[in-house]
């Protein structure tokens, strides 16, 4: 019956064409891959914060070595100080490269005095105005 519209067959008795019979299958083949795509989220998301929990903390009160600061310099390159037996060591860091740029004696960390910003200046700076 090739080429016969399927209204036609109805008309003649035909049976119906089982067009509706699929949108079922299809919704609970989609319902499966939402659920499995549901369970493979939380098992990534569950190991991830397994991993955090377990993990070694770095840089520890029991380490020799302690990081006191760092300062990008580039996309990729970066100047770290870090406190090794009461001594500051600067390093260049870069991919593939540590070196070091100088030595320095134990000291405190001076900390910049802290000016409250107001509104005005904040909006004058960003007029592109001096305050």
């Amino acid at each position: 019956m090739k080429g016969v519209a399927p209204f036609a067959l109805l008309a003649y008795g035909a049976p119906a064409l089982a067009v509706d019979a699929a949108a079922p299958e299809v919704a609970s083949g989609l319902g499966q891959a939402v659920l499995g795509l549901a369970i493979v989220l939380a098992l990534i998301w569950g190991a991830a914060w397994l991993m955090r929990r377990v993990q070694p903390r770095l840089g520890s009160d029991a380490s020799v070595v302690r990081l006191v600061g760092s300062q990008a310099v580039g996309q990729r390159e970066r100047v770290v100080v870090v406190e090794v037996a009461e001594q500051w060591l600067v390093v260049g860091v870069a991919p593939g490269h540590v070196t070091s740029l100088a030595t320095l004696p134990k000291g405190v960390i001076p900390t910049a005095p802290t000016v409250p910003v107001t509104f005005g200046t904040l909006l004058a700076r960003a007029r592109g105005q001096r305050s």
